[in-house]
């Protein structure tokens, strides 16, 4: 299982963006991941297509796209054509989720689903198998900067071993929120893959080293 680092933009300078997302790029990041808000689903307004459009432009590694989203199914030609190289909706999305992921699929996008720290992993079972991608949030979504919640251990674990029950293996399991080098640790021994860091990787001088870091510790903590 390859283990994969994802600065987050959110936690950029938003004065220089375009330099800061060249900086995840140089510095070793595998993908660099944008969180979009909407002010409905989230109490919180970021960023639209125009940004991945200009992350698409300027750098080589993937787009990792996570619609915090009432309706997401209004928005996902927007994006994929802005660039996104994988797409997450929200199971709590107020639309038809499956057919969203569908609509993901059939533009030859990745898609993935998230689930909240509140809703039961039970709730993305139905459309596991529809998907590449699991997105677990460690933190309510919204804003940066917050706490990692730890009761979120055990879903991730739940999630890893549905998809090894499913013939999933090699399904992606992300995570999201108060990501450091102890919480990516403690996730990667539940079953997570995939890493979003945003304070602990652009508030770090040295975001080579850190990125660096996490996935060493990652790498050494994980297991399927």
């Amino acid at each position: 299982m390859q283990i994969q680092i994802l600065p987050s933009l959110l936690a950029a300078d938003f004065g220089c963006l375009r330099a800061e997302a060249l900086r995840a790029e140089s510095e070793g990041a595998d993908s660099l991941h944008l969180d979009i808000m909407d002010a409905h689903f989230v109490p919180n307004l970021s960023m639209g297509p125009d940004v991945v459009r200009m992350c698409k432009d300027a750098l080589h590694i993937p787009l990792s796209v996570h619609l915090m989203m009432t309706r997401p199914d209004q928005y996902l030609i927007n994006f994929i054509e802005a660039g996104a190289d994988s797409l997450l909706i929200h199971i709590e999305a107020e639309c038809d989720v499956p057919k969203a992921l569908h609509r993901i699929h059939e533009q030859g996008v990745r898609a993935g689903i998230t689930v909240n720290p509140d809703t039961p992993a039970q709730m993305i079972f139905p459309v596991l198998d529809t998907v590449e991608e699991v997105l677990c949030m460690t933190v309510h979504p919204g804003y940066g900067g917050q706490s990692f919640i730890s009761e979120v251990l055990p879903k991730i674990r739940s999630l890893r071993d549905a998809a090894n029950q499913n013939d999933q293996a090699d399904l992606d399991i992300m995570v999201d929120g108060g990501i450091t080098d102890e919480t990516a640790a403690a996730c990667a021994r539940a079953g997570a893959n995939l890493f979003v860091a945003g304070t602990s990787l652009y508030g770090d001088p040295d975001m080579k080293q850190a990125i660096e870091r996490m996935r060493r510790g990652a790498c050494e903590a994980f297991v399927s």
